[in-house]
């Protein structure tokens, strides 16, 4: 994964807990690095010691931790000068899940060895079925969290239920349903 990755790892957890706690992560994780380059990228292995870490030192299951770090990204790399890619696939999270790959498919312009996951859209009778493929395992709750991310972007209230799993399908499959949110 991208060093952006990682940062945005880093960026949560001292958002939340502060730089101390995120030393101990990097220590816990036994890795040598700290700071990340967004541009550069660095092994999968090494997000996934990173998450491991959180876990034990924040004593939450890594999948909590992931689906956390979702809801995290969007704002991140919005303000981290993606802001206009986000808003220019869409003005609703129906509209950006759509357009999700096209994204992905102009982000790998800057990072060449991008290897996205791709998404597809289907309109079931209880809401969009979400289709998400990815050569990575284990990412299913940070989807989760990446829809609650949208969803408070776009202002929406979103309700997600994955309803098959890459181990049973292949692939993971997501029920989400939305609508605007309340103002009050």
């Amino acid at each position: 994964m991208y060093g952006l990755v990682n940062k945005a790892v880093r960026d949560l957890v001292c958002a939340t807990q502060g730089e101390d706690v995120w030393e101990e992560i990097v220590e816990l994780a036994g890795i040598d690095e700290d700071t990340f380059i967004s541009m550069r990228p660095y092994p999968d292995e090494l997000t996934y010691k990173l998450v491991a870490a959180a876990s034990e030192r924040l004593q939450l299951p890594a999948a909590a931790i992931l689906t956390l770090f979702g809801e995290h990204w969007t704002k991140f790399t919005a303000r981290e000068g993606y802001g206009d890619l986000i808003r220019g696939s869409g003005d609703s999270v129906e509209e950006f899940l759509g357009n999700l790959d096209a994204m992905h498919a102009r982000v790998a312009m800057s990072f060449p060895e991008l290897r996205p996951p791709s998404f597809r859209v289907e309109r079931g009778d209880e809401g969009l079925l979400l289709h998400y493929m990815s050569e990575r395992e284990g990412l299913a709750p940070m989807v989760v969290g990446l829809l609650t991310g949208l969803g408070a972007h776009f202002k929406e209230e979103v309700e997600v239920t994955q309803v098959k799993s890459r181990a049973e399908h292949g692939h993971d499959v997501f029920l989400v349903r939305t609508r605007a949110a309340s103002t009050t």
